[in-house]
């Protein structure tokens, strides 16, 4: 079975048409939906880039492979994985697999895709390196204008200065941006492998549609602003809220622009929504041409959400709500029939299923499960809730997650926890967490969160055993045996 992995960045399950969105034209990804498993609870473990991009190498949790922080914001946390660390590209190639992975790494600073036995253009970083010698050299062979931007859009810091840069003009035609090159690399790639007639896992991972939105006029005025609904969430007030989310708002300058921009960007990030469906659409098309399409496996799925002005918010950062946290996620396998699935998955049970399409032993993708079972129409024993973590970007900001069907609770150790009602409160605007309406609900999900964290040996959960109502502890919390029966006993001299 070949493997097709297709993977955008920061990118909003409401922007597909597959998931809802009547305005965003996305008919490559709908196309791909149409014809496999689309979930309609998939969820990043963590919505921070390195992380999750870890999590789906080695189907581990953030909390166990331990890279917890992209390097470019990183505050102390490990920089590459363990030596001996577990990795699915490494099962892959004991059964003989081509392995290829153009576009975004981000999974490491040592170590690189080719370390792992990746062939592809090396490009690091977390937004597209435009001054890499193999994609300048595609603009030479094909005599298309280097990368240029004008008009930039930037808000104002708290201090004053410049704020991030959100969006900008693109001088280049469509074939020169970054998304067209990775798009012809993979094809590229792709044919190799088909003439080589032995199995591939291949994957091609989009550095969008991840801010700052810089796209050619076409895509940039694609969609008219005046059809975007703002976030029901740009009424967020923070009141009962974690101090940080009204900083981090600050921080990405929301309340310098006019709402206007706001949805000026939201209706660009659309524009670049659908310049990668396009791409997407070209790797698809050529692998049907190929006559691939009846042994290739396909996949469709982010690292995580974008905020786009959602909660007053840009980018992702240290709050736990939907926008962020659940993705799109599409698996097409070849001979199954098309079906949407509401079980909550993870990225990381990615692993487990790439592990078990391939003929490997999944069990080494120890937080992962294979997603087999579902896309085959079967009903398996399934976790009724989804565990997330995050552990910070730009400053260490611990957090846990557990969602089930209807609530959600978020643990902040150095703040405020949050409990949501997504039923009555979709938008996640009201913390119910001190709500004693809610206490039962609030004290069955402390627990259950506790529990699970201990069965999976994430040591979060000591904070918790002397924090919150988790009922009798069952061990020492001090992890020594300064106290034992007969020692209590002995009297002091």
């Amino acid at each position: 079975m070949n493997l097709l992995f297709l993977m955008t960045d920061q990118h909003r399950v409401d922007t597909l048409g597959c998931y809802g969105n009547p305005q965003v034209a996305t008919p490559n990804l709908d196309r791909l939906a149409a014809t496999g498993t689309r979930f309609d609870r998939f969820y990043t473990p963590t919505a921070i880039c390195t992380p999750a991009r870890a999590s789906l190498l080695t189907g581990q949790a953030p909390f166990r492979h331990k890279l917890l922080a992209n390097h470019e914001r990183n505050v102390g946390y490990l920089e590459d994985l363990a030596e001996d660390a577990f990795t699915f590209p490494a099962a892959l190639a004991e059964r003989d697999y081509q392995l290829g992975l153009v576009g975004k790494w981000h999974v490491g600073t040592h170590r690189n895709a080719a370390s792992y036995g990746f062939e592809g253009p090396d490009l690091p970083g977390w937004h597209n390196p435009v001054d890499h010698p193999d994609y300048l050299a595609y603009l030479k062979e094909r005599d298309l204008p280097p990368y240029r931007i004008t008009d930039p859009v930037r808000g104002t810091t708290p201090n004053g200065n410049p704020g991030n840069l959100l969006a900008a003009r693109l001088q280049q035609p469509v074939e020169a941006t970054f998304e067209y090159y990775l798009a012809t690399r993979a094809i590229e790639l792709l044919e190799k492998y088909a003439a080589d007639g032995r199995p591939f896992y291949l994957a091609t991972h989009f550095f969008g549609p991840h801010l700052p939105y810089l796209l050619p006029d076409s895509y940039y005025d694609l969609y008219d602003p005046e059809l975007v609904e703002l976030p029901a969430s740009i009424a967020e007030t923070f009141e009962g809220k974690p101090p940080v989310q009204r900083n981090y708002s600050a921080h990405w300058t929301f309340d310098t622009m006019p709402l206007e921009v706001t949805r000026k960007l939201i209706a660009v990030y659309w524009g670049y929504v659908t310049l990668v469906d396009e791409q997407v659409g070209r790797i698809l098309t050529r692998l049907d041409e190929l006559g691939l399409e009846d042994d290739t496996s396909v996949f469709f799925t982010a690292d995580h959400g974008e905020f786009t002005g959602a909660h007053r918010l840009h980018d992702k950062g240290p709050a736990m709500y939907e926008d962020i946290y659940r993705i799109p996620g599409i698996v097409r396998v070849p001979g199954q029939k098309p079906q949407v699935r509401r079980e909550f998955v993870s990225l990381t049970d990615c692993t487990a299923t790439i592990l078990e399409l391939a003929g490997c032993d999944p069990e080494p993708a120890t937080d992962s499960r294979s997603l087999l079972p579902l896309v085959c129409g079967e009903h398996p024993d399934w976790p009724e809730e989804l565990l997330a973590e995050f552990h910070g970007h730009h400053f260490p900001y611990p957090q846990r997650m557990l969602r089930d069907s209807r609530y959600k609770l978020v643990v902040n150790p150095d703040s405020v926890n949050e409990l949501y009602d997504l039923e009555s409160d979709p938008h996640e605007l009201s913390n119910r967490y001190p709500d004693p309406e809610l206490e039962s609900v609030r004290l069955r999900l402390m627990r259950r969160l506790y529990d699970l964290l201990r069965e999976r040996g994430d040591n979060f959960h000591h904070w918790m055993t002397s924090m919150y109502d988790i009922g009798a502890s069952d061990y020492d919390p001090t992890l020594s045996s300064f106290e034992s029966p007969s020692s209590s006993e002995v009297s002091p001299p």
